[in-house]
């Protein structure tokens, strides 16, 4: 692990899965978390679970699709903390669980408005917030192995997540002179809450499973390590990558 004592990161959608993986890879090298996320009760649960891995931590009732949200949400965070050093742009929903032919326009923005716009949102903010304090940081885009293979019927997430990737190239270009790394992180197929229609689904976890060459879904807790990787300041060369975390899916 790394050594991220004295810094601080924003984990959006941080109070459980994916994200409080990474939440307890921070925690684990150091480093204080904020939770951003719309469910109190388990951003309350998921702080005490941090707390008692002995770090700083707080949460923050934030819904990333709401630009004002995000911007008085990133003021709280500053005010509390007294900086941050990165952040983590991971919440996210489902696709609209509808054939393509079907989507209606309301359901292809709706997932668009949480998985492209807030992510948008949310690490334009912190980059200002990195710019003003001057002394660099990470920023991370949870995007989905779905930017690589064909998501069929499920296009409007693919589609989010693969442009994901694009912003993230564009950012890490545009960032670097302020010494702000940004990259993107590719998860594959993980038991959590947001994937458990698919997960339990017998057919479509045998398939998946066959087809990832560790043969099994990854644990969210999985993510701790990578999730210290990416925020780790003296990675100062690494930006503008995908790091796939997949077990083999999209390689076999």
């Amino acid at each position: 692990m790394p050594d991220l004592s004295e810094k601080v990161f924003v984990i959006t959608g941080g109070n459980g899965g994916i994200g409080l993986g990474l939440a307890e890879g921070i925690a684990e090298a150091g480093g204080a978390v904020a939770i951003w996320a719309r469910n109190e009760t388990k951003n309350k649960h998921a702080v005490n679970f941090l707390k008692d891995l002995g770090i700083e931590a707080n949460s923050y009732i934030c819904d990333v699709s709401n630009e004002e949200n995000v911007v008085r949400t990133l003021a709280s965070t500053v005010k509390d903390f007294g900086r941050i050093d990165g952040l983590f742009a991971n919440a996210g929903r489902a696709g609209t669980g509808s054939r393509f032919m079907d989507t209606s326009l309301e359901q292809w923005r709706q997932v668009m408005s949480v998985n492209l716009d807030g992510v948008f949102i949310c690490l334009r903010e912190a980059a200002k917030q990195l710019i003003s304090q001057g002394s660099g940081g990470s920023l991370v885009a949870v995007s989905s192995t779905s930017a690589i293979h064909g998501a069929g019927g499920n296009e409007a997430y693919g589609t989010a997540k693969t442009a994901v990737t694009g912003l993230v190239r564009a950012l890490a270009v545009s960032l670097a002179r302020y010494e702000i790394r940004v990259n993107c992180l590719l998860p594959g197929w993980t038991v959590t809450e947001l994937a458990s229609p698919a997960f339990e689904n017998d057919k479509f976890r045998e398939v998946t499973t066959r087809r990832t060459p560790v043969r099994r879904w990854a644990d969210p807790k999985e993510f701790r390590e990578v999730g210290a990787f990416l925020a780790d300041p003296s990675q100062t060369f690494h930006t503008g990558q995908q790091v796939c975390v997949d077990g083999g899916y999209t390689i076999f």
